[in-house]
């Protein structure tokens, strides 16, 4: 049985950057000239309007994955506009980038926290780390569930930004392709990816069974930067 308040800890990091990551790619679709997430209401940093489109992935199944094993697990989701994607598809691109990005802001976020408090001595760096677990405390009070709070956004957000990443459908990494992509090609792309539905449950299983392969050496190399000199492996 998972520790309650870890858990609890875990459960609410997961909303908040799920929720920032939807937000982030509703508000470049609205920038972008898309307003069909805007009008879902879900350029906003309110957990609710995510939570009424995706009730599964955003609370019932995170909350049942958190309470048997102590990690939550889910999904979410942004609508677009394909015409709007196929008119504008670098635009679209960015907006699939979006989420990603935002992760990885908060990711930033929690490392430059984590050093501050290092400076200030009310943390340390472990002789040992695991995912979620990057960071000690011996001060009085409530900077050890800090520093819990802050390890687990810092290598959440890590792990969502990377999985995805992963060029694969549905994953946001397989609409970031038409960065890369000519006019043509982008419109051949598009047709194969959204022509074949069956390929978001191929590419999720694909990068599911990668991604510890993938994943490993990102978290790894993220964690000795934010410690240079520890060489955690």
């Amino acid at each position: 049985m998972p520790d309650i308040a870890t858990a609890v800890i875990y459960y609410v990091v997961f909303l908040f950057s799920t929720t920032l990551h939807e937000a982030a790619h509703a508000l470049v679709a609205k920038l972008g000239g898309d307003l069909t997430a805007y009008h879902g209401g879900q350029v906003s940093l309110n957990p609710i309007p995510h939570i009424r489109r995706e009730p599964v992935g955003m609370l019932l199944l995170p909350l049942i994955s958190v309470a048997a094993t102590g990690w939550p697990f889910g999904y979410a989701s942004a609508p677009y506009n394909r015409e709007w994607a196929r008119k504008e598809p670098r635009r679209a691109a960015l907006m699939a980038l979006a989420g990603p990005v935002a992760n990885l802001s908060l990711v930033l976020i929690a490392g430059i926290l984590l050093r501050v408090g290092i400076a200030a001595g009310v943390f340390y760096a472990p002789e040992r780390i695991s995912f979620g677990q990057i960071v000690s405390s011996n001060a009085d009070g409530l900077w050890p569930a800090v520093a819990l709070m802050l390890g687990v956004l810092f290598s959440l957000n890590l792990l969502l930004a990377a999985f995805n990443l992963l060029p694969l459908p549905p994953l946001d990494g397989s609409g970031v392709v038409p960065l890369l992509l000519g006019p043509a090609a982008t419109r051949r792309y598009q047709d194969f990816i959204w022509g074949n539905p069956a390929l978001g449950l191929i590419g999720f299983l694909v990068a599911w069974q990668l991604f510890d392969v993938v994943f490993n050496p990102v978290f790894f190399a993220s964690i000795n930067l934010l410690y240079p000199g520890m060489g955690y492996h």
